[in-house]
């Protein structure tokens, strides 16, 4: 296991990482769900298989309407009608929710269009081109629909023995394999990977901090081994990124790769704290992952709340 340094990536390496991994053009008419048309019927009954006692985990964070370090634009829930609105019998309770997602604190799909690399979508789509006022024209959520697959959850910090990865701990390709081995699982074609850094088990006992600023996270040199295992979905207690990057002028260079290249989406702040006490109990780092998305033509990613079955 590696100390968790993040070691320096220059925009040179980079971009011939970015080149080694693209995907462009693979799925011809049905690009817009890129790395999902990896999991067939074949890999759906075969997720199925790995239900076992029917736990049922679901890995979403609560609806976060309270500002702090990591929630800079809080969601927002007010009621709209305490039974005083419509006709008498029987009484309804209605209420409002709106929410800017992509950040740090609401639980989230990232689409394909929710990240380009020097002017380009996934596929090669320039941005300018297909992104407006209106919504995105290719690589929109509506695109994706749900996706049903074999989940693996790399459990780091019970592989350290630890409670949580510090932030800035970066994630390399090694410790992929380490954990693979420690916890038994086989990342295979058409798998969605977790990533559990403790994010959470350290907020609660920590307090929150300004996770853009610092946090564990998946190093660039893990991609090219996700990318010959040929995964369908990336996803992370965090955004999958660490925090600082180690890729300077290049914030993000996790999503550039595995969004804007691969054509992966990505699962962001999820809570993965039930689904580690889970897999810890049952012996097993593998299960049904269930992702259903919002229908939301022309939108870049979509609130969700995916569900681990064991």
């Amino acid at each position: 296991m590696s100390s968790g340094d993040a070691v320096e990536v220059s925009r040179e390496e980079f971009d011939a990482v970015f080149a080694a991994l693209r995907t462009w053009e693979r799925w011809a008419a049905a690009g817009e769900r890129g790395a999902w048309n990896r999991v067939t019927a074949e890999h759906v009954r075969r997720a199925a298989a790995l239900v076992l006692d029917g736990t049922t985990v679901p890995l979403g964070r609560p609806w976060d309407t309270r500002p702090g370090p990591e929630n800079a634009k809080p969601a927002l829930h007010h009621m709209s009608d305490l039974g005083d609105v419509e006709p008498p019998e029987p009484t309804v309770h209605k209420d409002f929710l709106a929410v800017d997602y992509h950040g740090k604190a609401v639980t989230h799909l990232d689409a394909l269009s929710h990240v380009a690399y020097r002017g380009r979508l996934y596929d090669g789509h320039p941005a300018r081109e297909v992104i407006g006022a209106g919504g995105a024209r290719f690589g929109s959520v509506a695109a994706l629909g749900p996706l049903v697959a074999k989940g693996v959850l790399l459990d780091l910090p019970a592989v350290l023995g630890t409670d949580w990865l510090e932030p800035g701990h970066a994630v390399r390709a090694r410790d992929v394999v380490e954990a693979e081995r420690a916890l038994g699982v086989g990342i295979d074609d058409g798998c969605a990977v977790l990533l559990r850094t403790g994010r959470f088990r350290r907020r609660r006992e920590l307090g929150p901090w300004d996770v853009d600023a610092a946090s564990a996270g998946f190093h660039v040199d893990a991609l090219p081994l996700l990318a010959e295992r040929a995964i369908s979905l990336l996803g992370a207690d965090g955004d999958s990124d660490v925090r600082p990057s180690p890729v300077e002028g290049l914030h993000s260079p996790v999503h550039a790769l595995a969004v804007a290249a691969m054509g992966v989406p990505l699962l962001d702040n999820l809570d993965l704290e039930a689904l580690s006490a889970a897999c810890a109990r049952a012996g097993r780092y593998e299960f049904m992952i269930v992702v259903s998305p919002l229908d939301v033509p022309g939108g870049t990613g979509s609130p969700v709340n995916p569900v681990a079955v064991l």
